[in-house]
């Protein structure tokens, strides 16, 4: 009984609103570009403000998450371009391998699935790993996929700066150090609040029109060794950077294992088509780069 209450609760919700999202995708051509739109610069910013601004969580504690989350990454980065340059794969599959094992899908499928198994806290500490990933997916990120194309990484990576998840969180850290948060039951918080929670629920159907217009004719030999970097090595190190980090809440340290462990993201196939040049390997995106809203989309971590 108790795993089928964890199933119900934590992911019959996803699976749900996501496999709506599948249907809408077969049943109707879905532009998702306004979608990615609102969301990146509407509903993600008042989510991530309302969250890190209201958590129950100590400056020390959101502190330990970010430095944990970019350790997580780079320390990924590393090991999976070794195992990479080991196997002797060149580019452009070496970028691809390395970008899918390591960016995990922390925005789309972690947020809402954080927040159905750890409440509030599980969203707070999703939606700062969230941030921190973004700002290394559009710079260290942008670098890697631009190097199998030939691209410039210095102007590519310009374009975060146009991603307004980083300035809600420092609107939201600076808003408690000076002790000027919102009352939470005020107006301002209310509102913020409520266009927050609008995130999870579009965010879950945006995922599944991308699983709905995703051809999957790949490379499987190629996405054997990227699913065991993603789905067994990747929880193991978050597990060894949660207990090095000595997180004091324990739920916080499950929610940052848990966004470790999520599957990759789409995010790195846009960038590799982005900035990777001409030449195709493993899976394909379908007509129209699906799921972010062409490959210059900012929506993070999806």
């Amino acid at each position: 009984m108790a795993l089928l209450d964890i199933f119900l609760t934590a992911i019959f919700p996803i699976i749900a609103m996501a496999g709506a999202g599948v249907v809408l995708g077969r049943v109707k051509d879905v532009d998702i570009d306004p979608l990615n739109v609102v969301t990146v610069y509407l509903l993600l910013p008042a989510l991530i403000f309302h969250s890190i601004a209201t958590a129950t969580l100590a400056q020390s504690t959101l502190v330990r998450v970010g430095v944990a989350t970019a350790a997580y990454i780079v320390g990924m980065l590393v090991l999976t371009e070794v195992v990479g340059r080991i196997l002797g794969e060149s580019e452009p599959v070496l970028s691809a391998l390395v970008l899918v094992s390591t960016f995990p899908n922390s925005g789309n499928y972690g947020i809402p699935l954080s927040e159905f198994a750890f409440g509030d806290v599980g969203r707070s500490t999703a939606v700062l790993f969230l941030t921190v990933q973004a700002v290394l997916t559009y710079t260290v990120g942008v670098y890697i996929a631009s190097r199998s194309g030939g691209g410039s990484a210095l102007a590519n990576t310009k374009q975060m700066i146009k991603v307004p998840l980083v300035y809600a969180v420092v609107a939201a850290l600076v808003a408690r150090w000076a002790g000027v948060v919102p009352p939470t039951g005020g107006t301002a918080m209310v509102t913020l609040k409520l266009v927050g929670d609008a995130s999870i629920p579009l965010m879950l159907i945006i995922l599944g029109v991308q699983l709905a217009e995703t051809d999957y004719t790949a490379a499987f030999a190629r996405v054997g060794v990227v699913n065991v970097l993603k789905m067994a090595v990747a929880p193991l190190v978050g597990v060894g950077i949660a207990l090095l980090v000595g997180f004091e809440n324990q739920t916080v340290a499950r929610t940052f294992v848990l966004e470790c462990a999520t599957p990759a993201a789409i995010t790195p196939l846009l960038l590799l088509l982005e900035f990777g040049g001409s030449t195709r390997v493993g899976v394909a995106a379908s007509d129209g780069s699906p799921g972010e809203g062409g490959p210059a989309s900012p929506l993070p971590s999806t």
